[in-house]
């Protein structure tokens, strides 16, 4: 029960962050396009936004392993 729980876990958790990362790349890369003397400052909230999103990724894996071995 366990090993299915941490599996749901953390596939579940890859999902969400992976939606979430295409679709803040997709926003920063149309704001590039339109507007490309903005780039510097679309690149770093894009880069903060992929931070941010890849956080929960690890939290998944982190509620998996403990699912796991606690």
């Amino acid at each position: 029960m366990e090993n299915l729980a941490s599996g749901l876990a953390i596939g579940l958790g890859a999902i969400g962050p992976g939606i979430g990362v295409g679709l803040v790349v997709l926003g920063a890369l149309q704001g590039m396009a339109r507007n490309p003397e903005a780039a510097g400052e679309i690149r770093t909230n894009m880069i903060l936004g992929i931070a941010f999103a890849e956080a929960i990724a690890i939290y998944a894996l982190v509620i998996a392993l403990l699912l796991l071995f606690v």
